[in-house]
C-alpha cells in the first residue's frame, strides 16, 4: 500500500477522540488512512466525518473536517489516505 497526503491536524479533542483535518485533498468515509507525526503512527478506516456539525460522508480540499480517530493525535501531524498499488 501507498498513500497520498491529503492534509494534516489542526486540532484534538481528547475527550471524544476528534481529530480536525484541514484538507488539501479530498477524503470519504470508508477510506484507509495513516496519521504520521513525531510520536503518532496509525492506521484506520474512516468511519465518521463532519463538517459545521454536519455528519457527511465526503469532504473536498480546503474543507476543515471533523474525524473520529483510533488514537490521540497531535496538531501537525501529517494525514495520508492510502492506495492498493
Amino acid at each position: 500500500m501507498s498513500g497520498v497526503q491529503i492534509g494534516q491536524v489542526t486540532h484534538y479533542f481528547d475527550h471524544i477522540n476528534v481529530a480536525v483535518l484541514s484538507l488539501t485533498e479530498a477524503i470519504r468515509v470508508g477510506d484507509t488512512v495513516h496519521i504520521l507525526g513525531h510520536s503518532t503512527d496509525f492506521r484506520q478506516e474512516v468511519t465518521s466525518l463532519q463538517v459545521e456539525h454536519q455528519p457527511v460522508h465526503e469532504a473536498k480540499p480546503g474543507d476543515d473536517v471533523a474525524m473520529k480517530v483510533a488514537q490521540r493525535v497531535h496538531v501537525h501531524d501529517k494525514v495520508f489516505k492510502l492506495t492498493d498499488e
